[in-house]
């Protein structure tokens, strides 16, 4: 484990993964015991890393573009946090 930048984008990623396998698991295993499991669940996780976790990758990508260096930077660390803070939203919602 090392604290170096690009250390900390790879764990933002890790994140955003962990948070989404969580949830996924949660509403899987609610589903299951409740006998209502469909293809749509998993077809939406699927959507998710298609509109959260693609951008996340192409901003990564866009790094060098960036002149200054850390405007990408900046802005991929919000958006990560962004996703991680709605997947813990969306864990608390399930059970409540």
């Amino acid at each position: 484990m090392t604290f170096s930048l690009e250390s900390w984008m790879v764990y933002t990623l890790w994140g955003v993964f962990g948070f989404m396998l969580l949830d996924f698991l949660i509403s899987f295993v609610k589903s299951f015991w409740e006998g209502s499991f469909r293809p749509a669940l998993v077809l939406g996780y699927m959507k998710d890393i298609l509109y959260y976790v693609l951008p996340l990758n192409v901003l990564l990508s866009m790094i060098s573009f960036d002149p200054t260096g850390w405007i990408a930077v900046i802005f991929y660390f919000i958006c990560g946090l962004a996703v991680m803070i709605k997947y813990v939203l969306d864990i608390i919602k399930r059970f409540q």
